[in-house]
């Protein structure tokens, strides 16, 4: 959790509604994927200046920090954060989640807490309610599709990361792999309901303080994430959404 969601909207209807100013080619064009799983490319909003500031390793990928003008730009990513000392692309396989409860201590999580955040844009996710068959040790599950209320996008909190490939030249354009991976927290507002977490979602006001660079103060940072969510909907969709290999708008369709 959250291991599925919707993102179908064109690149820029997102960007006028996060006022994202750059957009890359690579995400203007990723089709809509009504599936998206771990590893999949993900389209992530980030507020970063331009160039790189600093001949650091880990600063040295492209859209780091740098002392000029900041801009909200739109990328894709991979979903699944791989740390900068990660030996491989692997790792990001178990680590599409982020508890918020530990960001602050974790080895991986940390550093992207006070100076790498984004939100993962989005349009609803879908989540499985667990209920024990009688008599049995089975365990019915039940998907919903879960999205804002008002119809508008959503903002995932999430952190990013670049990974350097150590396979490649230090001057291919190719080298620095971007990932992503979503926060998660305590359910509330009744989808405790469905499952015990949730992926943090934020208003447009806990997106302009969670994406500032700025605010490097951890405490601060996660403050945001306990702020009331923008109001959501749900409803029962078909089993057909538990296989990555169907994607299409009916999986979004109430049973």
């Amino acid at each position: 959790m959250c291991g599925r969601y919707a993102s179908f909207r064109e690149a820029q209807d997102l960007a006028d509604a996060f006022d994202v100013e750059d957009v890359t080619d690579a995400a203007a064009e990723v089709a809509a994927n009504y599936n998206v799983a771990p590893t999949d490319p993900i389209r992530i909003v980030l507020d970063r200046a331009p160039k790189a500031a600093t001949a650091d390793v880990e600063q040295s990928a492209p859209g780091t920090d740098a002392e000029s003008s900041v801009r909200r730009q739109m990328h894709l990513a991979r979903w699944g954060l791989v740390p900068a000392w990660a030996k491989d692309l692997s790792v990001g396989a178990r680590m599409f989640n982020a508890r918020s409860e530990s960001l602050a201590e974790s080895s991986a999580f940390r550093k992207p807490l006070v100076s790498k955040r984004c939100v993962v844009v989005a349009d609803g996710y879908y989540e499985w309610h667990k209920t024990p068959v009688p008599g049995t040790k089975k365990v019915d599950r039940t998907p919903f599709y879960i999205h804002p209320t008002d119809g508008s996008p959503v903002a995932f909190a999430g952190l990013y990361a670049w990974w350097p490939d150590p396979s490649k030249a230090a001057d291919d354009p190719d080298r620095w792999v971007l990932s992503a991976t979503i926060v998660t927290a305590d359910a509330r507002d009744g989808l405790e309901q469905i499952h015990d977490r949730e992926p943090a979602m934020l208003t447009p006001e806990g997106v302009a303080t969670w994406l500032d660079p700025s605010v490097t103060d951890p405490g601060e940072a996660l403050a945001v994430l306990a702020a009331p969510a923008p109001a959501v909907s749900w409803h029962e969709v078909g089993a057909q959404v538990g296989s990555v290999r169907n994607n299409s708008p009916e999986l979004i369709q109430p049973v």
